[in-house]
């Protein structure tokens, strides 16, 4: 089987030798790459559990960046950072060739998939003309025809050979680059290196700045890894300090005046109630003067009326 095979190898034209030589590099290409970033990746996590006393200090520029935008983000923001969103933004700046490398293999399954087909095609496309020149006779004058005819089946199966061949090794390199997705998945990796960054800032850096230097700790977590962080606080306690005594003072002025609107409110109601008796005697009053102009208008026909017999 293996000298078939080869025999049916040794068919192949130069394009497709072209086209197999490319699906093999892709292939080894896949391989190699896959090894290559997970074992970044690898020795970034080695490199967080050899440092994991919180001392912020490490080699790869990588974790280091990490570790400076952490501080300069926990400064800024008092103490509130995303880590998440921090450390994934690293990642895309300071690993961008390592990220391009795991979409070329995420890649890679589909276009040796295509390359197998193009190859297919090629060398069907190429059997079949041959073939119909074969068989309408187009073969050179005075030429042997039992040598024509050889000649021109050799040529239709060696299309037909980098037919085959491609479809292949495009279909053998999908499986192996499926099985080193499936075993040695480099996106899940670079997860769990996330993971084990942001786990590191939340539980070991940030609770080291928290809680002061400790002792025989380097210098650089202290209060000085953070530049001006002592004298800040201090104002903004300061600050707040003021602030509270501007609101006592404003809570004690608001009392004052509600103190003063009560004392008006009583005072109005006094008024009220003054107001109301004196329209009750004025009522009265009017009352009595209405009766007495009665009394006087009664007085008046009383006397005219005598008059009037006259």
């Amino acid at each position: 089987m293996g000298n078939s095979l080869f025999n049916s190898l040794s068919l192949i034209d130069t394009s497709g030798v072209i086209i197999i030589t490319i699906i093999v590099a892709m292939l080894a290409a896949g391989l190699v790459l896959t090894l290559y970033i997970r074992a970044r990746y690898a020795s970034f996590a080695a490199e967080l559990v050899r440092h994991d006393d919180g001392a912020g200090s490490f080699d790869s520029p990588f974790l280091t960046r990490v570790v400076r935008d952490a501080l300069t983000a926990y400064r800024v923001a008092g103490g509130e950072v995303n880590t998440q969103g921090l450390v994934e933004q690293t990642v895309q700046s300071e690993l961008r060739a390592l990220l391009i490398g795991e979409r070329f293999v995420r890649a890679s399954t589909g276009l040796v998939i295509i390359l197998g087909l193009v190859g297919t095609f090629y060398g069907l496309s190429s059997s079949i003309g041959r073939l119909t020149s074969l068989l309408a006779g187009k073969t050179p004058v005075g030429a042997d025809v039992t040598a024509s005819l050889t000649e021109g089946l050799t040529q239709t199966l060696s299309g037909m050979s980098v037919a085959f061949s491609a479809s292949l090794f495009g279909i053998v390199s999908a499986i192996v680059m499926t099985l080193l997705g499936v075993f040695l998945n480099i996106g899940d990796r670079r997860v769990e290196l996330m993971v084990q960054i942001e786990n590191y800032l939340d539980n070991v850096l940030f609770a080291r700045v928290r809680g002061g230097a400790a002792p025989g700790q380097p210098s650089g977590l202290g209060q000085g890894a953070l530049p001006g962080y002592a004298p800040q606080l201090s104002g903004l306690l300061a600050g707040f300090g003021e602030s509270v005594s501007r609101l006592e003072g404003a809570v004690v002025s608001f009392e004052s005046a509600l103190g003063g609107f009560s004392t008006s409110t009583r005072d109005f109601r006094e008024f009220n109630h003054h107001l109301k008796d004196n329209i009750q005697r004025m009522s009265l009053s009017f009352g009595d003067l209405s009766d007495s102009l009665k009394q006087q208008a009664l007085a008046i026909n009383a006397a005219l009326r005598p008059k009037d017999r006259f």
